[in-house]
C-alpha cells in the first residue's frame, strides 16, 4: 500500500492493486511510430494490469505501525513467508491464465530483488542483502522462467519485462507524490534483441495534473487516466482495529491525469 502524506493532516491511500490497474492503463496506451506497440498485446497488457496482485491479500488485512498509528508504507512492509506465498499465488494464477503474462509477472517479482536485472539505469536501483526465504523464492521461480523464455522466445520477453519496469516506475511516479521533474532511461522502443537500448523519456509536470512526456509514447495525444486511492482523515490511529475500520469506511476516490 502506497502511503502518501496530505498538509491536512490526513493521508492518502494506494492500493498496490490500485497501482497496478493504473499501470495497466499505461501499457494499454503505449505505442506509436516511434514507440513499437506491445505484442503479444492481450498478453503484455494483462501482465501489467495484474503484475502486483501478490498484494490483494495484504490490502485484506491491512497494517498500521505498532508504535506510530501510521498506515504502513509498502516499503516498510515486511516481506513475510505469507507475503512470498502471495507472490506466489499471484505467478501461479496469472500462468494458469494465460502462460506468456505469467511469465513477465514472474520476472518483475523476482526482478524487483536483482536491481530490475540492471535493465534501468534511471532512475537508479537499489540493491541489498536478501532474507534467505527470498532467496529460495528466487531460486524456484528463475529456472522455471528460463524454461519459459526459451519455449516462448526469450528476446521479446525480455524487451516485454523492460517495458514492464518502465511501466511500473511511471505507476509508481504518479501514486508516490505528485508530478514533478523527471525522467525514465533506457526506455525500449523497438524488439530487437537489445536489453540495453532505448531512449531517455523525460517527464515535466505543466499542472498538477498534466504531464509532458518527451518522446511521446502513447497512443493518443491528451491520454487520460485515472488513479483510485482512499483519503484518510488522520495519519495515525490508536489501534490496527481502528486504523481497519477507518480503512474499510474511507471513500473511494480518483486522480485524473492527462499526459501530452
Amino acid at each position: 500500500m502506497i502511503v502518501r502524506k496530505e498538509a491536512s493532516g490526513g493521508v492518502l491511500l494506494v492500493g498496490q492493486t490500485d497501482h497496478s490497474q493504473l499501470v495497466g492503463q499505461l501499457a494499454a496506451h503505449w505505442g506509436n511510430a516511434q514507440f513499437a506497440r506491445p505484442e503479444p498485446y492481450e498478453s503484455v497488457a494483462r501482465a501489467a494490469a495484474f503484475h502486483d496482485y501478490g498484494w490483494l491479500r495484504y490490502e485484506t488485512v491491512p497494517n498500521a505501525d505498532a508504535k506510530t498509528g501510521a498506515p504502513l508504507n509498502f516499503r516498510d512492509i515486511p516481506t513475510t513467508p505469507d507475503q512470498l506465498k502471495s507472490y506466489q499465488w499471484c505467478v501461479d494464477w496469472m500462468s494458469g491464465i494465460d502462460r506468456y503474462s505469467g511469465v513477465i509477472v514472474s520476472m518483475h517479482r523476482t526482478g524487483l530483488w536483482r536491481a530490475r536485472y540492471d535493465t534501468i539505469a534511471h532512475p537508479p536501483q537499489s540493491t541489498r542483502k536478501l532474507l534467505p526465504e527470498i532467496d529460495s523464492y528466487i531460486a524456484i521461480n528463475e529456472p522455471k522462467q528460463e524454461k519459459e523464455r526459451e519455449a516462448l522466445g526469450a528476446d521479446q520477453l525480455w524487451t516485454n519485462y523492460r517495458m514492464l519496469q518502465v511501466w511500473d516506475l511511471l505507476g509508481l511516479y504518479f501514486c508516490c507524490q505528485d508530478p514533478y521533474d523527471d525522467f525514465i532511461e533506457p526506455v525500449p522502443v523497438a524488439y530487437n534483441g537489445d536489453r540495453k537500448s532505448g531512449v531517455r523519456m523525460t517527464m515535466k509536470p505543466k499542472d498538477a495534473r498534466t504531464v509532458a512526456f518527451d518522446p511521446f509514447p502513447f497512443d493518443k495525444r491528451g491520454l487520460e487516466i485515472q488513479l483510485a486511492f482512499k483519503r484518510m482523515p488522520k495519519a495515525s490511529f490508536p489501534d490496527q482495529e481502528a486504523f481497519r475500520r477507518a480503512y474499510f469506511q474511507a471513500d473511494t476516490d480518483l486522480m485524473r491525469f492527462k499526459l501530452v
